[in-house]
Parts: C-alpha cells; structure tokens; sequence
C-alpha cells in the first residue's frame, strides 16, 4: 500500500503563479543566532552567521553557488561526475577551488571532519539509515542539516520521496539556502529568474498531443527512471511532454523493462555519469528485446545530458530549454523561437546525435 500524499499538491498554473509572483516559500523568521525556514514540512533553525557549509552532489552544489554560498562552502562531495558542466555554468574560479573531500557520497567521517555547522544533503542524496547518516546521527556530532526538498520524504521511515512539485522544490531550496547562507537577494533573484523562463517554456506553443519521454538513468535486469517528483517531471512537462513513468509517485526508482515496451517513446533521455556509458546504455536498448524494436531506439532519438540537469538545481530549466528544442527537431513539438541558453554542445557528450 503506498502512503497517503498530502492534499495540498500544486497545480502547474497554480506553481506557475505563485513563482512569478514571488511568493509561496516565504516562511523565514530570524533571531540574532539563527534563521528559520521550512524544511520538508518542519520549521527548522540553523546558526547565523553560517560560516562553514557542506554540500553534497552535483545538484546541491549548483543550487549553493546559484544561491550565492561560494564563500560559506567548507566541503563538498560527488562533485567530479558534475565538474564539466558547473564549470561551464559557474566559471572555473567558483568550480575548481572546491574542497572535494570524496569523488563519492561522502562518510559520517568525511562530515566530521570538515567541521561544517550545517550539511546539505538528501536521502539518497548522501543520507541513509544504512550508511549511518541521518539528521538525528549528525545532530548528535553539532550538525544541522538541510535536507534537498525533491527528496522529502512522504511518510517518516519509509523509502518513497517527493512531496511538492518539482519546480516547488526547487524555488524553495534556491530561497531557503540563500536564506541561510545570508543572500537571500541572490536566491530569491535566481528563482525568479527561473520562473520567469518556465513561464516563457509555458507560454509556447505546445503540440496537438504531447510527445512521450521515457528516462533511462541506469540499467540492470531493471530500468533505474524518475517518476512524478524528481527533477525529470518538470523538466518534461514545462518542454510540451509527458513523462513516460508520471504516475509512478516517487523521485528516482526502477521499473521492469515492460514499462519502456508499453510507453513506446517518442524519445529517451540519458543521464550521463559515471558506471555505465552512453554507449552501454543505447547497446542495452538495442539488443533488449522489450525495447529493441521501439520506434526512439530504432531512430536514435537520445538526448544525454549531465546529472546535474536532471537532478533538483537550477540547471533543471537549461534542460527544459534543450529538451523543447530537441522534440523541435524531431517535429515532436511546434517552433517556439526559444534558444536554450545553456551551450550542451561545449560539453562534448556522446548520444546527441540531434546536435548534427
């Protein structure tokens, strides 16, 4: 039986709205030591001045430095993988002067030993009972921690996460961590800016019937996907698509080959990491017979992108961009004269075959 989601889901207008209106996170209160702000349903404190912050992954990182939080950044974790595009997106001098303390999720050690007073990371996302790092765990070494809002979990205890929308958690996050990090300008000024460019992706004109995007992250004897609350949702939906696995109400999650077989996608879109290649992904879908003769496989219609864009940050709406401007390629969607800003063609990946 899955658990009960709150009722106060919101609606794409509704997000849409509240965004540009710069509205809807504002829950912030302050003392002269801490800040407070909502964090996956809670009001929680954290020390002010923040002077010492550890960050982990790829998304989280982009969403610090959007935020303005270079200076506060004492430590970071699993930043390799993302290396290439943050430094095309935030320059090599915020980038490559990082204190990458693990290529990897980081250890209850590593955290420790950085000393930070607050560490930003999310179940799955660096945390787990397994690995023995929970906020309850790191509270009893002096660290607060901030948890990434895409992977709130539903019901305390149990493994599926999402709560909000997408795009929510990530207007609240770029908020929350400016916020805290004392720039509330620069995140408030990012999530703006954010809005205002999912509006525009909003305000195109969209196809008679929504093209449908099946993402393959990993594979297996499974199909590692993203369901209706991690960051490829909002992605797709804002670039005139329909998520292949929406109704699978989790963030990241496998599902059995049958599910590509039955969706039949119009395109596939690769997360691109480390552990398996591009390549072994697409040999994969051609020599699987649930998915060999998919009409996507047959005509190469991959996009690969950075993990980083798929995952909660705000490279979420460059991949909205590239992904509307992919289906216009393919004449899955009609000519929006949108331009992505983000140049994916500098990051020289394999598997975008539609760049030629």
């Amino acid at each position: 039986m899955k658990p009960t989601l709150p009722s106060t889901l919101i609606t794409v207008s509704a997000l849409t709205a509240a965004l540009l209106a710069g509205c809807g996170t504002d829950s912030t209160t302050t003392s002269a030591n801490t800040v407070t702000v909502t964090n996956c349903g809670e009001q929680v404190s954290f020390p002010q001045p923040l002077e010492r912050f550890f960050v982990n992954d790829g998304g989280m990182i982009a969403i610090a430095l959007a935020a303005g939080a270079r200076d506060k950044m004492v430590a970071v974790s699993s930043l390799a993988r993302d290396k290439d595009v943050l430094r095309l997106v935030y320059g090599p001098e915020q980038v490559d002067t990082l204190n990458e303390v693990s290529t990897q999720p980081p250890t209850l050690e590593n955290i420790v030993g950085a000393r930070p007073q607050v560490l930003y990371a999310g179940y799955n996302y660096g945390m787990s009972e397994s690995r023995g790092i929970t906020p309850e765990i790191l509270a009893s070494h002096g660290i607060d921690v901030y948890q990434l809002s895409e992977a709130c979990r539903q019901v305390d205890g149990h493994a599926q996460r999402g709560t909000m929308d997408p795009w929510v958690a990530l207007d609240t996050d770029l908020r929350n961590i400016g916020t805290i990090t004392g720039n509330p300008e620069q995140g408030a000024k990012v999530a703006d800016d954010i809005a205002a460019r999912l509006e525009t992706l909003r305000a195109a004109p969209q196809p008679d019937t929504k093209p449908t995007v099946f993402v393959f992250d990993s594979v297996s004897d499974t199909i590692f996907t993203s369901g209706s609350f991690g960051g490829p949702q909002g992605i797709i939906d804002a670039a005139g698509a329909r998520n292949a696995t929406e109704d699978v109400r989790d963030t990241w999650t496998a599902v059995n080959w049958e599910r590509i077989t039955v969706a039949d996608p119009d395109l596939i879109v690769f997360v691109d990491y480390p552990g398996q290649s591009v390549e072994q992904k697409i040999e994969a879908l051609r020599s699987n017979p649930a998915s060999r003769n998919l009409k996507a496989v047959r005509e190469s219609r991959f996009v690969n992108l950075p993990y980083a864009m798929w995952v909660s940050s705000p490279l979420n709406i460059d991949a909205a961009e590239t992904l509307r401007a992919v289906l216009e390629a393919h004449d899955l969607a009609p000519a929006s004269g949108i331009r992505p800003s983000l140049d994916v063609a500098a990051l020289g990946l394999a598997g975008n075959d539609w760049l030629n």
